[in-house]
Order: structure tokens, then C-alpha cells, then sequence
């Protein structure tokens, strides 16, 4: 019998702003999450939901990127709502 392959996992921080922060309850989380997840996984393991919100906007170390993107070691990812003006 071989191995069972073993899952390196990456710590990230999360932050959460807005009506975001005021619907989680917190407006951050430390996560362990396996090496290569995407921002649309980080998002289900942070607040235990599963459907993105439509029109949410994320950045991963304050530049925005696509829901595919893998985060790194260190990686800080944040969630926020669209910006609306007047």
C-alpha cells in the first residue's frame, strides 16, 4: 500500500468590509486552507456558504482578482461588496 498523498496547507488572512462585515459578524478571519485553493474556496470555508453574492469584489494583497486565483503563504484576501456612488 503507498502513501496517502500528503496536503500541504497555506495560512491566509480574510477581511471582510462593509455590509459584509456587518452580516458575518467579523470583520476577520485567520484561515488554514490547502495549498492552491481559490479565492471562490476561500470564500466557502470563511463563511460556510457556498453561493458567491452576486457583484462581491475580491483582492487578494489590495489588487482585485478573478475568482480562479490560487492564494499563497501569507496572503491576505479581502471581500467587499461593489462600490456605489452618487
Amino acid at each position: 500500500m503507498g502513501d496517502a498523498p500528503t496536503v500541504t496547507f497555506v495560512s491566509i488572512r480574510v477581511k471582510f468590509f462593509a455590509s459584509l462585515r456587518e452580516r458575518l459578524g467579523r470583520d476577520a478571519a485567520s484561515l488554514q486552507v490547502p495549498a492552491g485553493s481559490s479565492v471562490a474556496e476561500v470564500w466557502t470555508r470563511a463563511t460556510d456558504e457556498t453561493v458567491i453574492p452576486e457583484r462581491l469584489l475580491v483582492a487578494v494583497n489590495m489588487e482585485y482578482v478573478d475568482w480562479r486565483h490560487s492564494v499563497n503563504e501569507g496572503d491576505e484576501v479581502a471581500f467587499f461588496p461593489p462600490v456605489t456612488g452618487g
